[in-house]
């Protein structure tokens, strides 16, 4: 019965190249860290969706992975949850900030036929110095031609109200597309296996966290604890190596700071196991990307 008193509820795409904050804005407008965060580029992998409800009002973001040229089958699969939330999109948002370079004509196209109102949130603005932000808003009326543009620093929650807002705006009235006590549409696994995979990103360089893979093999909620065994897929032995450390050092720091924040998102105390596996070039295999969720 509550879902018919919300009168105002659609899908809003959030879509952006890499490093421009998309993950921070979802964050921010959601009200919790259902994205994960991290300096380098291609964190995001999946479409994942939050829901901001209100007593007349259900807003359905999507974090998409950052924009890119896919240079082998994982990256095809990221840039079509892209495409994907472009077509059910009722509002987009297109995240860029002063640092971007000029957009490639292909996006841009995908993002003009969608045939819906684009808001151009430009981010960023604590960072400017140069004045840049006049110059950048002229840029991109005349580029994507939005409802509207807001300069915004997601990092300090600045003008992020008014996008909330301007979406509000342009919400199409509907009853509401998930039950108003959902915060997400991903399981309690895939939150545990991203957080994990947050940390790796964060301990790690080079090319093991982009050659790294979470599963969560067993999750087990007990009253007072939750029991959690995560299989770590890399895709070289030197990679495990890197991944375990000297005598498990850097593969214990990573678990401890995954624990504890996984205890902070559940708000229970979290037993985590963790074991290294080896599925070489998985990346760019068809059978071991549909297990690892990236359907195509």
């Amino acid at each position: 019965m509550e879902a018919q008193k919300i009168h105002k509820a659609g899908f809003v795409s959030i879509i952006g190249y890499p490093n421009v904050g998309k993950s921070t804005l979802m964050n921010r407008l959601v009200g919790e860290r259902l994205s994960i965060i991290s300096s380098k580029a291609q964190t995001t992998r999946h479409r994942i969706m939050g829901m901001l409800n209100g007593d007349d009002f259900q807003i359905v973001y999507s974090d998409t992975p950052g924009i890119l040229q896919p240079k082998y089958k994982l990256q095809e699969a990221m840039l079509r949850f892209v495409h994907q939330s472009l077509e059910d999109a009722d509002v987009i948002l297109y995240v860029t900030d002063l640092f971007q370079s000029d957009p490639e004509e292909n996006i841009l196209r995908a993002i003009k036929t969608a045939g819906v109102p684009i808001i151009v949130v430009l981010n960023k603005i604590d960072l400017d110095k140069e004045g840049k932000t006049a110059t950048l808003i002229d840029f991109w009326e005349k580029t994507l031609e939005p409802i509207k543009i807001i300069p915004i620093s997601a990092l300090l929650d600045a003008n992020v109200p008014q996008v909330l807002e301007s979406i509000m705006e342009l919400l199409p009235e509907h009853p509401a597309y998930f039950p108003k006590d959902e915060l997400s549409d991903k399981t309690e696994r895939f939150f545990a296996a991203e957080i994990l995979r947050e940390k790796i990103f964060m301990n790690y360089k080079k090319e093991v966290p982009y050659s790294t893979e979470v599963v969560i093999a067993s999750f087990k909620e007990e009253e007072n604890i939750i029991r959690i065994a995560a299989e770590i897929y890399v895709e070289r032995r030197t990679q495990k190596g890197i991944l375990i450390g000297d005598k498990g050092s850097a593969l214990k720091k990573t678990g401890t700071e995954a624990r504890q924040e996984m205890e902070a998102f559940f708000g229970k105390k979290v037993f985590l196991e963790q074991y290294v596996r080896i599925a070489p070039d998985w990346r760019k295999k068809d059978p071991q990307l549909r297990r690892f969720g990236y359907e195509g």
